[in-house]
């Protein structure tokens, strides 16, 4: 039988776990999705659609970004902080996902970094929440930025 002591604990450390969990809660990365995003939704489900109007429809499939994402200068997923060999342009291809990057400027290689690669793209998604999308990262080559198309292979 359960003494009211060991209840009376049970309580006070529950409510101690309870009372330190929100200071935990900032550690989840936060995603912020723009209102154009959410118009873009509205308007979507406000409009009626014929599937049969079209035909050959490529899409990015999200685990396929991913993936493509970390593929870039050979992958740079795990342990890998950099963009390894020089190379003046590099891909990366997961099933429907194609990322293209080269040196902006002549001469220049990619030595961009990973976190410098996926803080660009995160970036890059605030802007253009879905579909294919092209930019410049800042930086990230040995002299100059480097620019990104993502597309269908």
């Amino acid at each position: 039988m359960l003494s009211s002591t060991m209840i009376l604990q049970f309580i006070l450390a529950l409510a101690a776990v309870c009372l330190a969990a929100p200071q935990y809660l900032h550690l989840a990365p936060r995603v912020i999705v723009p209102q154009s995003h959410y118009e873009v939704l509205r308007m979507r489900a406000s409009t009626t659609v014929d599937p049969s109007a079209v035909t050959g429809v490529n899409n990015i499939v999200f685990h396929d970004l991913n993936v493509a994402e970390l593929g870039i200068c050979g992958g740079i997923a795990g342990k890998i902080t950099k963009c390894g060999g020089a190379p003046a342009t590099t891909t990366g291809q997961s099933g429907t996902a194609l990322f293209k990057l080269n040196a902006v400027n002549s001469g220049a290689t990619i030595n961009i970094s990973k976190g410098r690669w996926e803080q660009c793209i995160r970036a890059a998604r605030a802007v253009c929440p879905t579909g294919s999308m092209s930019g410049t990262c800042i930086g990230g080559a040995s002299a100059g930025n480097v620019a990104f198309t993502l597309g269908n292979p």
